[in-house]
């Protein structure tokens, strides 16, 4: 896993694994912290979106809460 930099330090996002049709995403709390979204779960527009804001550092966490992103099953 890779940790998010956060570079605003207001993310529930903590670390990230980047696969070729998936992103695993570990948040700061909840019940469960780590979750996988993948092409057919969240769509490949959403997953490579997720990928590029994770890379960046910033934005992960408000998308995924935004868009109400699927994801296939916790990791």
């Amino acid at each position: 896993m890779e940790n998010y930099r956060d570079w605003d330090n207001d993310s529930g996002v903590i670390a990230y694994e980047i696969g070729n049709d998936y992103i695993i995403v570990e948040f700061r709390s909840g019940r469960e912290r780590l979750y996988k979204y993948t092409y057919s779960s969240a769509g490949a527009d959403n997953v490579g979106e997720m990928k590029r804001l994770a890379e960046a550092g910033d934005g992960l966490n408000e998308f995924i809460v935004e868009n109400k992103i699927e994801y296939e099953s916790k990791s």
